[in-house]
């Protein structure tokens, strides 16, 4: 019988693959990194912050959102939004994620 630290490397295994969905879903709107991390972790997306900052650092890098520091709060806040390619990659992430649920879903009901 399998351990429950093998479902669990498992399953962050599989979880990993839709951490930049999600985290790219929620740049939309501009967000600072520890509202993102609260808002994720409260719709159940369990997400720490040594996953998410160095993720939006590679997807600035990449040239697919844009951060800015605003120093209008008692303490500054860098705050992350999609630019136009970050939009544009976000939507064909989405089909994708889409049609792999879809081919995942047939897999899956094919063989019970």
């Amino acid at each position: 019988m399998m351990d429950n630290n093998t479902f669990e490397n498992l399953k962050q295994e599989m979880r990993r693959g839709n951490v930049v969905l999600a985290v790219m879903s929620r740049l939309q709107a501009s967000q600072y990194g520890y509202a993102m991390l609260k808002n994720l972790n409260d719709l159940g997306f369990d997400i720490g912050q040594d996953t998410l900052y160095p993720l939006l650092r590679r997807l600035e890098e990449q040239g697919l959102l844009e951060s800015e520091w605003r120093v209008d709060d008692p303490r500054p806040r860098r705050y992350y939004r999609l630019n136009q390619a970050g939009r544009e990659v976000l939507e064909k992430l989405k089909a994708e994620w889409e049609e792999q649920n879809e081919i995942i879903r047939r897999i899956v009901n094919e063989t019970e």
